[in-house]
């Protein structure tokens, strides 16, 4: 694979731009951000509030609980959301990007040699483990969540739900290769006008019950509920949390629109409006006799609806679910695409979308595999009450891991005095803490699914990294110097016109492919290019530094490519632009050289066996690099070599 990351920044990466940022105006983009980024936390009252009470742990919905849970929702939204991730960790961004891995590249680069950098790079790379299994429970829950509005438009719909929301899945996905340019010109129109509607039905029925927003605002209602139930609180916050799952997508989307349009958009629209709902259907219970509240509490969020009006509100939260889901699939795209390009996972086939967007993509085996994991969800769980119960582990997993990360940025990269960061930090691990624990207990209740998903996906990436490395070590040991090689090779091959382009996995001695065709064909081309194509540990590289050339002589050059992490390898349109090593490059002239290694398994140090075994099959798996690299098909000659792990 001849693709590496840079260990260590150079000269170049300081004058790194920020890549693509954000165009357009800033209402512009605060619609784009409600449309895209607030689907997943703009769908949580359709079912946060009713699981919390009537949930796998009921609690009565008598004054006391609702205003001690309503409270919670709100001082959630308060820590978690605006204080850590919106004037916090939002802060912390690798060029204009977010996300789990965009911040764990910010601290690899400006932290190399740091004794705790391995165990932090594994944080953040179970933080992206959890996000696969996220981006399958999400999709599940909000469309079934939204789908059983359905029984309230006609009882009928009851037993057709769970195929209703296959269906629609199965749509989603199977539109996905399309790409989302035309369709999200709706999105935020759309979620526009839900968060809107979210927050005339909160006001409809605060209006019998105003003084509800002092009970909210008071912390002092939570702490009560934790006094007078203490166990049973701790339990709720299971589900509470449900409220803001979606809040890691204002980091990880922090690079489709800037900081300031998102921030602007929670604090000025999207929060006020989630509360509001919350606040209403809190009134609403209250507001009922102890008998209509048990009914009620089992549905709060659709029987608050008036019926004039639930049929279109009932399709409009259906629309909102998809859009949530879609905005969820789209980040396994462009987490998938990081991962590649930083190393943890194999090459695959990525399709652009768009010829504007850079960043919308398709890749259809992660399509096609959420696509199953997430029908599978629903078809074994059936509701998104039952759903429930292995929602939210994922998140807070992600949530805690986020905090480690933040930790180090506070702390070693923005050296923040001890007193000032520590009792933040102490303040964002306690609440982490508090909803991690209580998820746990979900575990027997289909916690663990999550769970299992995210421990086999980490398993395989850290499995190919770690087989990446082992590969590069074997392979160096059997290297030669390439001074050397030159003197011995130059005089005594027969040379022919044209270009050479062996590719290299690093920048260091000689090719397994070329060593391969002069041992073979005992012939060199007249310009012979060493090409190795680096990943660099910031999203864009400039192009002015995107080729650095080296001349060895005899006709041989050593040429590196640099790219981001979130930018596609194509190398014919980086090589045409180059001139620093003789005259331009023409596809027709020249030959690319690939090395294709066959793994043998072996009880040589390095991983265990069955891991060994799974690298392999990972490799056998793995996109071709013409394709990866968009090499010319009729240019490109692979020769093999078998390689002992």
């Amino acid at each position: 694979m001849a693709v590496t990351v840079s260990d260590a920044p150079n000269d170049q990466a300081s004058s790194e731009n920020h890549g693509h940022a954000p165009q357009g105006s800033l209402l512009a983009l605060c619609v784009g951000t409600v449309g895209v980024v607030f689907g997943d936390i703009g769908t949580s009252p359709i079912y946060a509030f009713r699981e919390t009470f009537a949930g796998h742990h009921p609690i009565d919905p008598d004054p006391l609980h609702i205003k001690g849970v309503l409270s919670l929702v709100f001082w959630s939204m308060m820590i978690v959301v605006t204080f850590k991730y919106v004037l916090t960790i939002m802060k912390a961004d690798n060029k204009g990007e977010g996300g789990s891995l965009a911040l764990l590249a910010l601290i690899s680069r400006k932290t190399q040699g740091a004794r705790w950098t391995a165990p932090i790079v594994m944080l953040g790379v179970f933080a992206t483990a959890l996000f696969y299994g996220d981006s399958m429970i999400t999709p599940a829950m909000s469309i079934l969540g939204a789908a059983e509005g359905l029984k309230y438009v006609s009882p009928g719909f009851s037993p057709y739900i769970v195929p209703i929301s296959v269906v629609i899945i199965a749509g989603l996905f199977a539109i996905q290769s399309r790409g989302t340019a035309k369709v999200g010109q709706w999105f935020g129109p759309i979620m526009l006008l839900y968060f809107s509607t979210l927050a005339g039905l909160g006001l409809m029925h605060m209006a019998k019950m105003p003084l509800i927003v002092l009970d909210v605002l008071n912390p002092l209602n939570a702490l009560n509920f934790f006094y007078v139930d203490g166990f049973r609180a701790f339990v709720a916050m299971g589900t509470v949390v449900l409220a803001v799952t979606g809040a890691e997508a204002l980091y990880a989307d922090m690079g489709h629109f800037g900081r300031k349009p998102i921030s602007y958009s929670w604090l000025i629209f999207v929060l006020p409006a989630l509360m509001l709902n919350y606040m209403g259907q809190g009134a609403m219970i209250l507001t009922m006799t102890p008998a209509e509240a048990q009914v009620a509490i089992r549905d709060p969020f659709f029987l608050m609806v008036p019926e004039m009006i639930s049929t279109p509100v009932i399709f409009l939260t259906i629309m909102a679910a998809i859009i949530a889901s879609q905005a969820v699939i789209s980040g396994a795209f462009s987490l998938t695409q990081q991962a590649i390009q930083l190393g943890f996972m194999p090459r695959m086939t990525i399709q652009h979308t768009s010829e504007k967007a850079a960043g919308q993509i398709y890749i259809p085996a992660i399509n096609w595999g959420l696509a199953v994991m997430v029908l599978i969800l629903v078809l074994f769980f059936q509701s998104s009450s039952n759903l429930a119960a292995a929602y939210g582990i994922a998140v807070t997993g992600a949530m805690f891991i986020d905090t480690c990360l933040i930790s180090v940025v506070l702390l070693t990269l923005w050296k923040w005095p001890k007193w000032k960061a520590l009792p933040v930090l102490a303040v964002f691990f306690i609440v982490d803490f508090a909803y991690l624990g209580a998820n746990l207990l979900k575990v027997p209740d289909g916690g663990w699914v999550p769970l299992m998903i995210g421990l086999i996906i980490f398993t395989l990436l850290t499995t190919w990294s770690r087989g990446r490395a082992l590969m590069r070590e074997r392979m160096a040991e059997s290297t030669m110097p390439m001074e050397i090689f030159i003197k011995s090779a130059a005089g005594s091959a027969q040379r022919v016109p044209g270009t050479a382009i062996f590719m290299a996995s690093t920048s260091a001695g000689v090719p397994s492919a070329l060593l391969h065709n002069i041992k073979h064909n005992r012939i060199l081309h007249e310009r012979v290019i060493i090409l190795t194509v680096q990943i660099a540990e910031v999203p864009y590289v400039d192009e002015a530094n995107r080729a650095s050339c080296k001349t060895l002589g005899e006709g041989f050059y050593r040429v590196v490519l640099r790219y981001g992490f979130l930018e596609e390898t194509d190398v014919p349109a980086a090589l045409a632009r180059v001139d620093l090593c003789g005259p331009p490059f023409e596809m027709m002239q020249t030959s690319f050289f690939l090395s294709r290694q066959t793994l043998i398994a072996s009880k040589a140090p390095g991983m265990a066996i069955w891991r060994e075994k799974v690298f392999a099959w990972m490799l056998r798996n793995a996109a071709n690099a013409m394709e990866f690299f968009r090499l010319p098909s009729n240019r490109v000659v692979e020769l093999g070599s078998q390689v002992e792990i």
